[in-house]
């Protein structure tokens, strides 16, 4: 039959225990070696507190320095985005004024475009008036000569 390992280790540790306590018995530490030992026990203690405290106080300050940093990045990120936000508004308000006078100048062509055509239009018929009046005088001439030359009146220059 084959035996458990947890076992043996068992067997093993009941056997040799009374010979451990007769060698600690057999060494003869006096109560002044206790006393250092647990002096020393004590002031490695305190020794590894101090060491905790120093790297608990290291790390809340780097904790506080990168806060710091991210809070500086932060500032720096909005302050960024601020004047970006500034610029874009300069930018828009510029467009803004470059299209109103350019539809302002656009406005004022046209008004002088129609001012023009209406002044040409007026030109064209007076002139058209012009030519209908002297059309018609040449018209009443030619028909007032057609009526002397009809009429038989004594001619001016007879011969």
């Amino acid at each position: 039959m084959m035996k458990h390992p947890v076992r043996q280790l068992a067997a093993a540790l009941i056997i040799f225990m009374p010979l451990q306590s007769l060698a600690a018995d057999t060494t003869g530490a006096s109560a002044d070696d206790l006393a250092a030992a647990g002096e020393r026990i004590r002031q490695t203690g305190e020794q590894i507190r101090a060491e905790v405290q120093a790297a608990r106080a290291r790390l809340e300050a780097r904790k506080a320095r990168d806060e710091e940093a991210q809070k500086r990045a932060a500032d720096l990120a909005r302050q960024k985005a601020e004047e970006e936000k500034s610029r874009q508004a300069a930018v828009e308000a510029r467009a803004r004024q470059e299209a109103a006078a350019k539809a302002e100048k656009i406005e004022k062509e046209r008004l002088q475009a129609e001012r023009e055509a209406r002044e040409a239009k007026l030109l064209a018929e007076k002139a058209e008036q012009e030519r209908e009046r002297q059309l018609d005088a040449k018209r009443r001439a030619a028909e007032a000569l057609k009526a002397a030359r009809a009429s038989g009146a004594p001619k001016a220059f007879d011969e």
